[in-house]
């Protein structure tokens, strides 16, 4: 074979090798952005899903007289979320956290524990509002930048009326596990009397009258803290 041939039969070669190398990364980039192209459909998908979900969960019906709680209990914490982000001092900004907290236990009760809405709605019907109310003042005075008398004082009254709606909140809040803290005492008792009477108990000398009484007593106290 001569020179000539066998320099055209490398060359034959190497072009059919550069077009089998070239098409194979053609079909493997094809393979790949089709393969992207379903997993942005997927994660589409999922997040389309996810979104509807939540939408749900945020719809979710608790019953007529719970899903207004719950509403208003939305607004509100929102509410407080936009002030919190708007005003700079820390004190304030923690006693809200704070106030969000409690906001957030008290709609979770709600949900639990519906008979306990009776008490809960003034807290969202007149405590809370005004407590945001009182925030807004506090918003807009804090933007002044002017340590005027009038603001200065309106501020350190608002900051310490505060202090005194979180104590104030945190009693409510306990207030409403009155009836469970009864239920719980009445199902000790009960419990250690079934105990005393099969000797089951260390204590020989159980008064099942006392224990009566004391549970009593503690349902009158518990009716005491809801009325107030």
């Amino acid at each position: 074979m001569s020179l000539y041939k066998k320099r055209k039969r490398g060359l034959l070669a190497r072009i059919r090798d550069f077009l089998f190398k070239k098409k194979s990364k053609s079909s493997s980039e094809s393979g790949s952005a089709q393969k992207e192209e379903v997993n942005t459909v997927i994660n589409s998908t999922s997040a389309r899903k996810a979104a509807r979900e939540g939408v749900k969960a945020e719809n979710k019906s608790y019953g007529p007289k719970v899903d207004p709680i719950i509403e208003e209990g939305n607004l509100a914490l929102s509410e407080m979320g936009r002030l919190y982000s708007s005003i700079d001092d820390v004190e304030i900004r923690s006693k809200i956290n704070e106030i969000m907290k409690v906001t957030d236990k008290i709609m979770q009760d709600a949900i639990e524990d519906p008979s306990d809405i009776p008490q809960i709605k003034k807290f969202f019907k007149y405590y809370l509002p005004t407590t945001i109310k009182l925030l807004n003042a506090y918003d807009r005075m804090s933007s002044q930048d002017i340590d005027g008398d009038n603001i200065v004082r309106s501020l350190d009254n608002i900051s310490e009326m505060l202090d005194t709606a979180i104590d104030a909140y945190k009693k409510r809040l306990d207030s409403l596990f009155a009836n469970q803290a009864l239920d719980i005492e009445t199902d000790i008792d009960v419990l250690n009397q079934m105990l005393a009477r099969e000797g089951l108990t260390d204590n020989k000398d159980f008064n099942v009258q006392q224990s009566f009484e004391s549970s009593l007593g503690s349902a009158a106290q518990a009716q005491q803290v809801q009325k107030g």
